[in-house]
């Protein structure tokens, strides 16, 4: 059985980025009829990852390194990638903020 982009990509991630936390979304309908959209989906994903590599690099680092990974499916006809990239130490300071 052949997997789909969305698993690809959550294989792919995972061998690259050994992520504590990792959800990639199809959210391909939301977008028909935009650019870049085809009618069997699969073109656009939600990828919010949380990983020991993403420490001390900036949000364009970041994204940077999750294009390349994933350059092949791009190639293949995925358009866009909605990413939300954080280290464990981010998370972990996010979680110690109390809400005014």
């Amino acid at each position: 059985m052949v997997a789909g982009r969305g698993e690809r990509i959550a294989a792919v991630l995972r061998a690259v980025f050994a992520p504590a936390v990792l959800e990639v979304v199809d959210d391909s309908a939301r977008h028909a009829g935009h650019s870049g959209a085809r009618a069997g989906g699969e073109t656009h994903f939600n990828v919010v990852m949380v990983a020991d590599g993403f420490a001390g690099r900036s949000r364009v680092e970041r994204s940077r390194l999750v294009h390349e990974a994933v350059a092949d499916e791009f190639v293949g006809g995925l358009h866009a990638l909605s990413l939300v990239l954080r280290s464990p130490g981010e998370i972990n300071a996010e979680k110690s903020v109390t809400p005014p």
